[in-house]
């Protein structure tokens, strides 16, 4: 406990002094010996989150190297509480979802070898991403590891319900993690937090992919099953571009996802705990990963988080340059509206060469200058990743959820009339009526 990351640098092509007081941040140990990180960064990953101007410090986050005792694997996660207890629910996922995930991936080890192949990345069902069975870059443990995100969110989440010190009926989380085994990558999203991965394109540009679907509610299939459940979804007047899901017969809570933690008066009503999860096989071209919540990515598109990222000096300071570039896009963006908690990881996946360097001349004063310009939503295109190398975000039939409006707030709560104990006790049948 309280100690530090003081293994032997290698050379990350990122000049590093003068940055000791921000690098040597404690950390603590979780199960099986792995380093838990709450802030500050290492050789490999760099992390900030800022308090916006609506209250208490909503936003989590969580870095375990060495997950599941193993160097060579790691955990990423970042998490955006919402409603009155939003803080207590993320801070509690952000503590217990590691752990959890660790304890079933464990457990299953030693099954993998006995389990058949087929049909294990394909249901879409329980949230993961279609993958193709004669995709080559098929790894027998990618359905195990798929299996045990989404065991051990839903598991997770049911235990929220029961959770009597925690007020989650009108308060949530959402939650985008990662899990890196070498070059094997997964994604699991729950909400409207956001991954990206930058990787360089058959010109050795820097290009942003997008690993996960913005989950709202208005997308064809969330929607469906929000409705074949008697949830609603529209939107108000005043803001006609923000869908939120509201419950049968009330205009509450106005829920601006339709996946999260938490929110146990929607459970019913077509909101779900069940993450969709993405897998990347890794190549060369790939230089680093962000994982943000909405905070970022309702105001910086994901072409300019690459280049801000990109721009660093010192990897130590990629993630605070980054939230400080939203910060201040809020204030020139959006100068009327409340500033909004900003989080974010960036998770470099390779020591070799400045990236800063191979950007031609992009400096955090360039960045300032042309980010203004870029659209707000980049997708990926057949240049950054052969779509055989692949299984991410864009392989959904569902479309982007670029931004249209800005979300300002996450939920409009007035607390609905009927009780509380009576809603968190949720029937059999109907949840299993809502594993998509």
């Amino acid at each position: 406990m309280g100690a530090c990351c003081s293994k032997d640098k290698k050379n990350t092509g990122f000049t590093d002094e003068g940055d000791e007081d921000y690098e040597e941040q404690d950390i603590c140990a979780g199960d099986w010996g792995a380093r838990v990180r709450l802030k500050g960064c290492c050789d490999m990953v760099s992390m900030c989150t800022q308090q916006g101007r609506k209250g208490i410090n909503q936003d989590a986050m969580t870095i375990w190297e060495e997950f599941i005792g193993e160097p060579n694997k790691i955990f990423c996660g970042v998490f955006d509480g919402h409603g009155p207890s939003g803080h207590i629910v993320a801070t509690h996922i952000r503590d217990v979802l590691p752990s959890k995930l660790s304890l079933v991936m464990k457990s299953s080890e030693h099954h993998i070898g006995d389990r058949n192949n087929e049909g294990d990345i394909h249901n879409d069902d329980k949230g993961c991403s279609n993958h193709s069975d004669k995709d080559e870059t098929y790894h027998p443990q990618i359905s195990s590891w798929t299996k045990s995100f989404i065991k051990a969110f839903e598991d997770l989440d049911n235990e929220l319900s029961l959770d009597p010190t925690i007020d989650s009926y009108c308060s949530g989380s959402t939650a985008v993690t990662i899990f890196r085994q070498e070059e094997h990558l997964l994604v699991a999203n729950l909400g409207d937090s956001r991954a990206i991965l930058c990787t360089r394109n058959k010109k050795k540009r820097l290009v942003p992919v997008q690993l996960t679907v913005d989950l709202k509610p208005n997308l064809p299939n969330e929607a469906e099953r929000i409705k074949s459940c008697n949830g609603r979804v529209f939107a108000m007047p005043e803001e006609p571009n923000m869908c939120r899901l509201w419950l049968p017969d009330e205009n509450s809570p106005g829920l601006a996802m339709s996946r999260a933690f938490g929110d146990f008066c929607l459970k019913d009503f077509g909101l779900i705990s069940t993450p969709k999860v993405y897998y990347t096989k890794l190549s060369s071209r790939d230089e680093f990963v962000v994982l943000a919540t909405d905070g970022v990515w309702d105001v910086l598109s994901n072409n300019e988080v690459v280049k801000i990222v990109a721009s660093a000096r010192k990897r130590s300071m990629a993630a605070r340059l980054l939230v400080r570039h939203a910060v201040q896009a809020w204030k020139t963006k959006y100068p009327n509206s409340k500033i909004d908690d900003c989080a974010a990881i960036c998770l470099f996946l390779k020591f070799p060469s400045s990236i800063a360097k191979a950007t031609s001349g992009l400096t955090e004063k360039s960045v300032n200058q042309r980010t203004g310009s870029d659209k707000l939503a980049t997708i990926r295109n057949n240049e950054s990743h052969e779509a055989q190398e692949t299984t991410t975000a864009n392989d959904s039939k569902e479309e982007w959820s670029a931004l249209e409006g800005v979300t300002r707030v996450n939920t409009v709560l007035q607390v609905p009339r009927f009780s509380t104990d009576n809603s968190r006790k949720r029937s059999d049948n109907q949840m299993m009526n809502v594993g998509e």
